[in-house]
Order: structure tokens, then C-alpha cells, then sequence
């Protein structure tokens, strides 16, 4: 209880984000692109840019619809997968119908098992396998192959780099959120995630939900549920409290919810502030054998705000890099 505690005051966090220096550094120039007086160590939050204008991304601000047609990129992709593209800005994400294939997958699946047989990988969080790109080239490389970053940096209109991963054997049960309260940009919404069916989801095993156009409501930031805190200390909020808070949201706009049913080798594509979550599993022992992807794009201050720490990158820009089983 008493770590628990002194958690909550920064400078504690200071201290350890100090010896963080190459996995921050970065933070240094883009403070100063974007008029932030700051160390690369010190806490950070959405309260910091609340008089700096935060840009908007190009689809953020114009319609997919009538602007994607004009790049010709656009006309490169297969016409279901262009389909989807043009549905980005007034829905929030994008279904790709038999993106992996059938092989593609079982191999992933087989390399998670084998990460967590020899001990590579940890289930964390209740049903979480972290980060799990540090520790295996197949799963960075599927993540990062040419086919997917083609269309990520097509939707953001600009480079984005692969971030995090999250593994799932059983479904999240996760109430509904917005990626950004926990892996937050600034200027925001330059966060997206990708989601991957490893096997048939049915309803009975706790399938993604999503709300559409949910991306364009306002972000909800530790302000919006009274967690600011003070200048020494995080706020005392629980994180259920957020999730009140979202429910409210859709409550008051009244959102319509949508259950995602994939088969194996679908993907979902979400922008950084679409609502989503699991349901939950009707049955224990049903697997929902799935891995999610995050991505940051390149100009983006990144920061997880709850916890009001910047984001630790770690370059991963050459496969030779990471270990090899």
C-alpha cells in the first residue's frame, strides 16, 4: 500500500524517467517544435498544451470520401480495400477482410506460444502479453511489413512508427475507452491501432465492440473526471472513474454500439479516440486468441496521461535488432 502511494507523487517519477535519457531524448526537440518548456524527464500531461493549438490530421479535418481519391496512392489499393479507406473520417476505423492469411496467422500463433513456453513473454494484467514485439521478429515484422504500413501512413497522411503490442488468449473484457487516455499525442489523435483476429470470434467469447463515430467527440482527458492532481502529486481518481465517465459520454450522445464478429486473419483499424472495449465472455474456457498493434506517428509528443509519464520509444526500426528465438 505504501509503494502504491508514493506512486502517486512525480517526483518519483522523475527520478526514474532520468535514466530513461535515450528512450526520452527524442522528447527534446519536439518540445521545443510545439513551444513546451520541459525536460525530457518530467511529468507530462494534457494540462501542459491547454493554451497551444493542437493541429489537426488531414482526415481529421477534411472527409476521406472526397479527399482520398485524390492521391494516388489510393488508387493502388484493391477496390474492398478502398471501400473501407473512404469510410475513415465520419466512422473511425477501417475492416480488412482476410488481411493475414490463414498461414500468416497460425504462424503467429505458434510464435507466442513458443515466447511463452520458453519464457519470453509474461501474461500480465490479468490476460495481457506485453510488448511481445521486443522479443520476436516474426510478430515485429508483422506488424511492420510494407502491406500494413503502407495503409496506416496513408490514413494518418504521414509516417507512423509501431510502438506497442498486446496479446490476448482470452477476450479483454475491457469496459469501454479511448486509446488516448493511455497512450496520449500531442497534438492530438496521432496515435492508431490495429486489431488482429488470431482465430474465428464468436459471440460467445468476448468479440470486440466498437462505437462508430465515436472518434469525434471530444478527447476525455484527466481534467474531464477530475484527476488533474496537483503540481507534486497524480490525481486520486480511480480508473474506473474514467470508465464512468466514458459511459456518460455514450449515454449523453447516445452511441450506437457495434460487435465485431472477425474470422481469423481479419484486422480492425481504430483512430486514436474511437470507443471501444470487449464484451464480456460468456463461457471461462473460450479463447479469443487476438494481438493488438499501436502506432505513434513520427512528430508526435507522446505521453500516457493518467499516469503523466512520457512514453518510453524504443527504436525499432531494424528486425536484425531484436532477438531471435
Amino acid at each position: 500500500m505504501l509503494f502504491l502511494e508514493l506512486k502517486k507523487y512525480k517526483i518519483l517519477h522523475k527520478c526514474f524517467n532520468f535514466f530513461k535519457r535515450k528512450e526520452l531524448i527524442h522528447n527534446r526537440a519536439l518540445f521545443k517544435k510545439y513551444g513546451l518548456n520541459k525536460k525530457y524527464y518530467s511529468s507530462i500531461s494534457s494540462n501542459d498544451f491547454e493554451t497551444i493549438k493542437s493541429p489537426k490530421n488531414t482526415y481529421d479535418v477534411t472527409n476521406s470520401k472526397n479527399e482520398m481519391p485524390k492521391k494516388e496512392l489510393f488508387n493502388s489499393f484493391p477496390e474492398d480495400v478502398k471501400n473501407e479507406l473512404l469510410k475513415w473520417s465520419d466512422d473511425g476505423y477501417v475492416i480488412l477482410k482476410k488481411f493475414f492469411s490463414d498461414d500468416e496467422v497460425d504462424l503467429l500463433n505458434d510464435e507466442v506460444e513458443l515466447l511463452l513456453a520458453k519464457k519470453k513473454a509474461n501474461i500480465r494484467y490479468g490476460n495481457k502479453i506485453m510488448f511481445a514485439i521486443h522479443n520476436s521478429l516474426k510478430l515485429y515484422q508483422a506488424g511492420t511489413n510494407e502491406k500494413i504500413s503502407t495503409i496506416l501512413n496513408f490514413l494518418m497522411d504521414k509516417k507512423v512508427s509501431l510502438f506497442q503490442s498486446i496479446n490476448f488468449l482470452t477476450g479483454s473484457q475491457q469496459r469501454t475507452h479511448s486509446d488516448s487516455i493511455h497512450m496520449t499525442t500531442f497534438p492530438y489523435g496521432n496515435l492508431i491501432a490495429v486489431w488482429i483476429a488470431l482465430e474465428d470470434i464468436n459471440s460467445n467469447s468476448g468479440p470486440l465492440h466498437y462505437y462508430p463515430g465515436s472518434h469525434k467527440l471530444p478527447y476525455i482527458m484527466n481534467k474531464d473526471y477530475e484527476n488533474l492532481g496537483s503540481k507534486f502529486k497524480l490525481g486520486d481518481k480511480k480508473y474506473n472513474d474514467y470508465e464512468d465517465k466514458i459511459d456518460d459520454v455514450i449515454q449523453k450522445n447516445k452511441l450506437k454500439k457495434k460487435v465485431f464478429l472477425a474470422k481469423k486473419g481479419d484486422i480492425l483499424i481504430w483512430h486514436a479516440n474511437l470507443l471501444h472495449g470487449g464484451e464480456k465472455s460468456l463461457h471461462p474456457n473460450n479463447s479469443r486468441k487476438s494481438m493488438v498493434l499501436h502506432y505513434y506517428t513520427n512528430d508526435a509528443i507522446c505521453f500516457h496521461e493518467i499516469t503523466q509519464r512520457p512514453a518510453y520509444k524504443k527504436v525499432l526500426v531494424k528486425p536484425k535488432n531484436i532477438k531471435t528465438l
